[in-house]
């Protein structure tokens, strides 16, 4: 309990550690290929670096016009949704009296609904956010000196083991995870940036238009289990109403985005993953909450990976095999 309170206090400094760890793990296959194209630990930190940070850069100035653009939409956009969703007018209304009462929610009896604090639901919703935009340097900063160090914590660990048998051990075990979690991280991103494509060119067929914000908007939203589809259901289901004026054809964008999820997520990502690094659906959704209590958003996407690799580690290490086998779907 000292430990989550700590990490939950601690939250602009752990939270870019956390990040700059799975970015560093992401990376490590890269990291051995130039190192045996003989590129100085330095140089490659520097080139993958720059290479991770340039592609957020350039991708984040490719899709801010069109984000603005939409954002600049949604004011007039009210009354065209309502008007097209009149039939759901009744469920809208019972679920913004229900949002009011969850906005109201912590408040003292008799204040004010929303306080100038920000100490409200929604606006906590928001905290992992703020703490991760505030320590991007530091993540940077992290990720850095992690990627430079290489295998000096093994090395460290292996100088302080008593016998032969347990430095072997150690070396085995550690290159297993690392071999395992960047396995793992990999496929992922490759197999959200494929779902991020392909919705791309579904909001281009369907005439949605802006390909590459729907397309990133669908690569982040895939790192989020159950949560992250949906939301992405939700949010084209929209777009579709506010772009084409045919109704069945508003819904098609939505659709189509389900059924690449449905085909990426039960069909390829499990077959290319195999079983041992299928998670228990119940302690996925369990670790999903907490993180997002803990982190925010930022915790929501993090909080699969930190789960596979606890269980990528604990299928490594003997006594906690057991912990392992709870946390297999």
């Amino acid at each position: 309990m000292a430990l989550l309170a700590a990490v939950y206090v601690a939250a602009e400094i752990v939270l870019p550690l956390v990040l700059a760890v799975v970015i560093s793990l992401l990376l490590q296959p890269a990291m051995r290929l130039l190192e045996r194209w003989h590129v100085p630990r330095l140089l490659a930190a520097l080139l993958l670096m720059l290479a991770v940070f340039g592609t957020i850069v350039g991708l984040g100035a490719a899709i801010a016009g069109p984000a603005s653009t939409w954002a600049g939409k949604l004011p007039g956009a009210i009354p065209r949704l309502q008007e097209r969703l009149s039939f759901l007018q009744e469920p809208i209304n019972t679920l913004q009296r229900f949002l009011q009462q969850v906005e109201s929610y912590g408040q003292p009896a008799g204040g004010p609904a929303v306080s100038a604090e920000g100490s409200t639901l929604i606006t906590k919703l928001f905290t992992g956010t703020r703490h991760f935009a505030s320590g991007l340097f530091t993540t940077i900063l992290f990720l850095f000196f992690l990627l430079v160090s290489g295998d000096t914590f093994l090395r460290r660990l292996v100088e302080i083991l008593p016998s032969f048998s347990d430095k072997r051990q150690a070396v085995d075990i550690f290159q297993q995870v690392e071999s395992d979690i960047s396995a793992y991280l990999v496929t992922i991103t490759l197999m959200n940036a494929a779902v991020g494509i392909a919705t791309a060119m579904v909001m281009w067929l369907t005439g949605i238009g802006d390909p590459v914000l729907w397309g990133a908007v669908a690569f982040l939203l895939n790192f989020v289990p159950i949560i992250g589809p949906v939301s992405g259901a939700v949010i084209f289901l929209l777009a579709g109403l506010l772009t084409v004026d045919t109704l069945w054809q508003a819904f098609l964008p939505a659709g189509l985005y389900l059924g690449i999820h449905l085909v990426e997520g039960q069909l390829i990502t499990p077959m290319l993953l195999a079983k041992r690094f299928i998670l228990n659906p119940v302690i996925v959704i369990i670790s999903l909450v907490f993180w997002f209590w803990m982190w925010g958003a930022p915790g929501a996407i993090l909080s699969v990976p930190m789960l596979a690799i606890t269980k990528i580690i604990c299928d490594r290490v003997r006594p906690l095999a057991a912990f392992g086998h709870f946390l297999e779907g």
